[in-house]
C-alpha cells in the first residue's frame, strides 16, 4: 500500500484492528461455528472424550486466549496448518456480506490500519475479502505473524503458540509493526484483550458492548458507531490528504516478525 505522507502533528497514527466479532457481528454465527468445528477436530483427530469436549474447550479458550494454544500446553501434537484448515476452512464464509458504510469509515481515516487476529492468514484475508475491506488495511498480524516457523523441530514442538490476550502478544506487534503505542488506537470484542492492550500502552476501544470494560478508553455497541463515539479521529485528521489505496485483500502483506 502506498499512502501520502502524513503530520506528525496527529494524535493517533494507527489504527489497530482485530477481525473476528469486531469488524462483523457475534451474532453473525461464525464464532459458533468456529467453536463447533474446533470440537470436532479434538473429538476425532485428538481423541478426547466427547462428555468432555465441550467443557475442555470453553476452558482452554479462557485461559490460554485460543483453545488451540491450551491443547499445545497440555501436550496435545498436531499440525498448525491443518488444524486451521480443518477448524477454518468449514466455515459459513457466505453469511459476510460486503459492508460499505465500514468500508467508507476506514478509507475517511487518515492514520495507518493494521489488523491483529489470533487467526491464520488465510482466514484473515478471506473474511476481510467477505466484507469487502481488504483495501482498507496495509497489512495483517496474525497466527503466522506471531508464530513464525522454527527449524528446530523439537523447539517448535516445545514452543507455546503466543496468541491474544497475552501481554507479550501485544509487544511483539507493537514491535513488528513499529507502532507507537501511544499513538495507536486498538479496537477489540474481547474485554480481556482490552485489558492487555491498555497494559501495552495502547488507547483501547471495546467494540461489541457500549459497557465500559477494565482497560477501555471507549465503547462501541457497533463498529459502525466509530465517527459518533470517537470524532476525534476525523478531527485531528482535518486538513491531512485520504490515503492513496493502491491494493487489494489478496495482496495484503502479512507483517513477519
Amino acid at each position: 500500500m502506498e499512502t501520502i505522507a502524513r503530520s506528525d502533528s496527529l494524535k493517533y497514527e494507527c489504527m489497530l484492528f482485530d477481525m473476528d466479532d469486531t469488524l462483523y457481528p457475534l451474532s453473525s454465527g461464525v464464532n459458533l461455528a468456529c467453536r463447533k468445528n474446533i470440537e470436532e477436530y479434538m473429538l476425532h483427530y485428538l481423541n478426547i472424550e466427547e462428555t468432555e469436549v465441550p467443557k475442555m474447550c470453553l476452558e482452554l479458550y479462557r485461559e490460554y486466549g485460543t483453545t488451540m494454544a491450551g491443547l499445545k500446553v497440555l501436550g496435545y501434537e498436531f499440525d498448525n496448518d491443518k488444524f486451521h484448515e480443518f477448524v477454518h476452512g468449514r466455515l459459513p464464509y457466505e453469511v459476510l456480506k460486503p459492508d460499505p458504510l465500514l468500508r467508507n469509515l476506514l478509507l475517511s481515516m487518515p492514520q495507518r490500519k493494521i489488523i491483529f487476529t489470533n487467526g491464520d492468514k488465510a482466514h484473515a484475508i478471506r473474511v476481510l475479502n467477505k466484507l469487502g475491506l481488504g483495501d482498507c488495511f496495509e497489512g495483517i498480524i496474525c497466527f503466522e505473524t506471531l508464530n513464525p516457523p522454527l527449524e528446530d523441530t523439537d523447539e517448535a514442538a516445545s514452543r507455546r503458540i503466543l496468541c491474544k490476550p497475552s501481554v507479550k502478544a501485544m509487544e511483539v506487534a507493537i514491535r513488528i509493526a513499529n507502532l507507537d503505542p501511544h499513538k495507536t488506537m486498538f479496537f477489540d470484542d474481547s474485554a480481556r484483550n482490552i485489558a492487555s492492550g491498555k497494559e501495552a500502552g495502547l488507547h483501547t476501544v471495546i467494540v461489541g458492548t457500549s459497557t465500559m470494560v477494565a482497560g477501555a478508553d471507549h465503547a462501541l455497541r457497533s463498529i459502525h458507531s466509530i465517527r459518533e463515539v470517537i470524532p476525534q479521529i476525523w478531527e485531528e485528521g482535518r486538513g491531512y490528504p485520504k490515503q492513496i489505496i493502491q491494493s487489494n485483500a489478496a495482496e495484503l502483506t502479512v507483517v513477519q516478525a
